[in-house]
């Protein structure tokens, strides 16, 4: 059996057209990530705006968004295998919201104040790099 290129995400699209969002297929499960274009000198960026996850449906969740006058342009929809639990695809949600928190361009939208899961009573975090020895 061929080994699957990469663990968590089965399928993706990037940088679509906020208009493509009904062509994301009902009922896939996983994270998408809202932007806004902004054109540079010689490239175009796409500013994050918001990440989101989706456990029943990100057709669904886009469409949500897209209803609202929210300032974004583009979204990105990475599906996770059917063997992911969505506690996982929640976790991963909150990771990488959790790397918006202090960003001075990130959306409000995209901030959180921090990912619940990573409190320093459930996850052992060393403000020096150190790193411990064993976890248990």
């Amino acid at each position: 059996m061929a080994e699957s290129p990469l663990r968590l995400i089965k399928c993706c699209v990037e940088f679509q057209l906020r208009e493509r969002v009904k062509a994301v297929p009902k009922g896939r499960r996983g994270l998408y990530v809202l932007y806004r274009e902004v054109a540079g000198e010689k490239k175009i960026f796409y500013d994050v705006v918001y990440v989101g996850m989706a456990t029943r449906g990100m057709r669904g969740r886009l469409e949500s968004h897209a209803k609202r006058k929210a300032d974004w342009t583009h979204f990105s929809a990475f599906e996770v295998w059917d063997n992911i639990r969505d506690e996982e695809i929640v976790e991963l949600e909150g990771l990488f919201r959790h790397l918006y928190r202090h960003d001075s361009h990130a959306n409000g939208l995209a901030v959180q104040k921090m990912f619940k899961k990573l409190k320093r009573t459930q996850v052992p975090i060393n403000d020096r790099g150190e790193w411990p020895d064993s976890y248990h």
